[in-house]
Order: C-alpha cells, then structure tokens, then sequence
C-alpha cells in the first residue's frame, strides 16, 4: 500500500509501508530500526517526549497492530522535512493524525506527532 506519493523521501515512503505492512511483518522492528537515527526525538500525544530509537519500536508496535489502512490527506515536503496528514482506520473508526518529519543523513531525526488522544483510544489506538 503507497500512503506517501513518489516525490517523498525514500526513507519516508518505506516507514509508511512498514506502518500499513501488518504485525505479522513488523515483529521486531527489524526492517523499521535502520529508518531511525539511534538519537531519534519523538514527541507524541500518549507517549510525551522520547528519545532514542528503542523506545519508539516498542510504542508504534501498538499502532501497527491496529492500524487497518492510511488514507493521505495532504503530504507537504522540505528540504529537510515532511509533514503529512492522514486518516488512520482503526478497528472502532478513522482517527486523524498528522506528522512531522525531520531527516538527517537519510533517516528519521525527529518526529512529532499530533492526534486527539480521546478519539484515538476510543477507536481502539494502542
């Protein structure tokens, strides 16, 4: 499933196959752990303000085992970022998120999500 369109990043474009991709292919986050800067910033609703790339594979498994699709809203690029908007269907319902990307060196540096946590939760986000 393409959620992102050709003129993203590569790095972004293999992140979202690897969202879209299943639990049964994600495991461990093996395929999604080099994507990541070891450092990585991640800031989030839920979760508060992480760094390093460890914690964040734990926490976006939930995601990835609940997410049915993505559907694109709108996908901006820079030229050492991206934010994308995006309809996230859930096993209660599509939940709206919207993320933003800071790349350097080829992987994800920074990344800031935003979403209305009640709505996610009551959709069946993890």
């Amino acid at each position: 499933m393409t959620v992102v369109n050709d003129h993203a990043p590569a790095v972004l474009r293999e992140y979202y196959r690897i969202l879209t991709g299943g639990i049964e292919n994600y495991g461990d986050g093996r395929d999604l752990a080099p994507l990541l800067a070891d450092d990585l910033h991640f800031e989030g609703p839920i979760a508060g303000q992480v760094t390093g790339s460890a914690p964040f594979l734990q926490g976006v498994r939930g995601f990835i085992a609940n997410v049915q699709k993505i559907d694109l809203i709108q996908e901006v690029h820079g030229p050492n970022g991206t934010a994308v908007l995006y309809d996230a269907h859930l096993p209660e319902g599509a939940s709206r998120l919207t993320e933003f990307f800071t790349f350097a060196e080829g992987k994800i540096q920074r990344l800031c999500i935003l979403y209305d946590p009640a709505d996610y939760l009551a959709k069946g986000g993890a």
